[in-house]
This record gives C-alpha cells, sequence and structure tokens, in this order.
C-alpha cells in the first residue's frame, strides 16, 4: 500500500463517489483509501487518514467544498483536485479554489456521459499520478504563506542568455496548463500599462472557465483582459484568452491588421485549445517577432510551435522548475534547448516589461 499513490474522495454523490472510485483503482499504481459524502467528513478524514491527494466536490450538504478546502490547506495541507460543475457558477467557484490552493480540478459532468469516460479516467489518473511525483505540495505552501506574509522575493534565474534582446517583438504568446489560473494571476497584473503589442494566450480550460478567469484577471490587470471572439479585429496592448473547447487562430499578412479566427478544426489534437496551434499560427503572422512564453502545465503542449519559433532565430521564456505547478510543458521546451531564458513565474512579467516596452 505504501508504494501506490493514496487518494480520498469528497463528494455528496454516491454515484460519483463510486465513478471516481473505479476510475482512480483501475490503475495498479494509486488506492483509494476513503471516501466522504460532504465537506465536513472530508476534512475529518482528511486529518485522519493523510492522503496523497484529495478529489473535492464543490456543492455539498453540511459543509461545501470551498469552505472543507480552506479547512484542509490549514489543518493538513494535502494537494486537492477539484471535481467541478460546467456551468459559470461552477467556473468561478473553480477559480476561487484554485486561488485557496486546490491545485487543478476535473469536469463533473463529463463523468456522466459513458462516451468520455475513457478521456476523464486518463486526464484524472494522468493529473493524479503528475501531482504526486511533484514536490507540489511544498510549493503550494510556500505560495500561501508567500500571499500572506509577502516576503522578499528572491532573484532565481537560470538562463542560457543574460537576458532577451529588444528585437521589436509584435506579440507575446502564452502556453500554460495545469496550475495556470494560480500563476497568471501572479504574473499578467505584474505587467505594464505600457505594454503596445498583443498578448495572446492558451490556459487548457474546458467552455465557461476561460471567460470566467478572463473576466477575473481583466479586474486585477492594468491592461484588458478578455475571451477572444471569432472575427474581432486584434488590438495592441490587450490580452485574449482561447475560449475553452476552441482553438484560437489569426488571420492577416499585415502585423497591423490582424482578426482571430476561433475554430473547433483540427479536431484531431489532444487539446482544445492547443498552444501549439495558437503559436504557430502567431508565428505565421507575427514570425520571429512573436515571444513564446511556455507556463506550468502537464505534458509538452506547445514544443513544436516553440520548435517553429526557433527555427526562425526567434526567442522564447520557460518557468522554471522551482516555481511550476506541474514542471511538464516548460521541461520539455528546456531539454530540447529550446528555451532562452529560464525564469521563475514572479521574473517573467519584469523581463516582458524589459524588452516590449
Amino acid at each position: 500500500m505504501k508504494d501506490k499513490i493514496s487518494v480520498l474522495i469528497v463528494d455528496d454523490s454516491a454515484f460519483m463517489r463510486k465513478s471516481l472510485s473505479i476510475m482512480l483503482e483501475s490503475d495498479p499504481g494509486i488506492s483509494v483509501i476513503g471516501t466522504a459524502r460532504n465537506g465536513q467528513e472530508g476534512v475529518e478524514l482528511a486529518d485522519k487518514l493523510r492522503p496523497d491527494i484529495i478529489t473535492l466536490d464543490i456543492e455539498m450538504p453540511i459543509m461545501d467544498g470551498l469552505t472543507a478546502l480552506k479547512k484542509i490547506m490549514v489543518e493538513c495541507p494535502t494537494s486537492v483536485i477539484m471535481v467541478s460543475s460546467l456551468t459559470t457558477e461552477g467556473a468561478q467557484a473553480t477559480l476561487k479554489a484554485l486561488e485557496y490552493g486546490a491545485v487543478d480540478f476535473i469536469p463533473k459532468e463529463m463523468s456522466f456521459v459513458s462516451v468520455n469516460i475513457t478521456k476523464i479516467k486518463d486526464d484524472l489518473i494522468s493529473k493524479v499520478k503528475e501531482i504526486a511525483k511533484t514536490k507540489l505540495l511544498k510549493n503550494r505552501l510556500d505560495r500561501i504563506r508567500a500571499i500572506s506574509s509577502k516576503p522578499e522575493v528572491k532573484p532565481r534565474v537560470t538562463s542560457y542568455l543574460s537576458d532577451l534582446p529588444k528585437i521589436g517583438y509584435r506579440a507575446i504568446a502564452i502556453g500554460i496548463s495545469t496550475g495556470g489560473p494560480f500563476t497568471l494571476q501572479k504574473v499578467l497584473p505584474l505587467l505594464s500599462e505600457n505594454i503596445n503589442i498583443p498578448i495572446f494566450i492558451v490556459q487548457h480550460m474546458p467552455p465557461k472557465f476561460t471567460k470566467s478567469l478572463a473576466d477575473r484577471l481583466n479586474g486585477l490587470c492594468k491592461i484588458p483582459v478578455k475571451e477572444a471572439e471569432d472575427g474581432e479585429q486584434v488590438k495592441n496592448g490587450t490580452i485574449y484568452i482561447a475560449p475553452g473547447g476552441l482553438h484560437m487562430k489569426f488571420k492577416g499578412v499585415n502585423p497591423n491588421n490582424v482578426s482571430i479566427k476561433i475554430t473547433p478544426e483540427p479536431s484531431d489534437t489532444l487539446h482544445r485549445p492547443s498552444v501549439d496551434v495558437m503559436m504557430s499560427s502567431a508565428i505565421d503572422v507575427y514570425g520571429k517577432y512573436t515571444l513564446g512564453v511556455i507556463m506550468t502545465g502537464m505534458g509538452k503542449d506547445g514544443y513544436e510551435a516553440v520548435k517553429k519559433l526557433k527555427s526562425l532565430n526567434g526567442y522564447s521564456i520557460a518557468q522554471d522548475e522551482e516555481s511550476c505547478v506541474v514542471y511538464g510543458m516548460p521541461k520539455t521546451i528546456v531539454e530540447a534547448g529550446l528555451a532562452d531564458v529560464i525564469l521563475p513565474a514572479e521574473k517573467i512579467s519584469e523581463v516582458i516589461n524589459k524588452v516590449v516596452v
């Protein structure tokens, strides 16, 4: 049992508790060591069983998931994956949970649809395994303490270049996944209001979640943030977030006259929206003057696009391992020698301001 990843499931639905248990225990490396019917039971079992990971529903009787999450983070800090409703309200609650210390989420409704069971199961298992093997808990606790005490941030920079050159960047393309909402809230509000080029972001999330994220970030940032819309003209000094479930592409031969295309195609990508699709399309329009940024997340989405950017003598930034929630996407860039500068999250905006403004 000790060599298995231990999971506690907290959900008021007996069907969900059973479904999640079956999915997780289909992997020989995972053991469900307990289930709870509400947040209060969840907090008690978290303290008693000390699981590696908790899956936590949001809407529950007696004690809801957000209240339980805050208690867990104080009393027995654990890596928590939220089980989220695919509604606007569910998206807003999930973003709050990620701020409170949850590391990721899975969509709840899709678990009920048989055609999606395999994908949900694979996603859930891969998330549990990836999160369990990182030093995630320590990182999350450090961040929670940092928010409350605001200690002095010590620079931590490992780089292939001493600094990025100013080449007249015309666009910034950012790819991010697991741990993204928390990290974006640390990075984007620090971007200068004097930035006068567009910023495009792919954050792996379902529909409604990206709209809620854009609205949340818009209230925190010095420059406008919005969910991208099909056909709209790209404006300088604006941050565009690709809508969940669709790709964001660009049309235009003149970098000063570019429109956004929101499309389900290609339909065979692992992620939709895809970092590779978005960033590659940006490179087609802006060329080597696209600044590529790859941040926390599982997998290797963004690798092919950054490779394309580097073939044109463009430049890229990778988030460093210590500040990542999951060091997957940036790791592929770094290990391939495609990252020009490797930075902690808290330094990325500083470098962007320096080379773009």
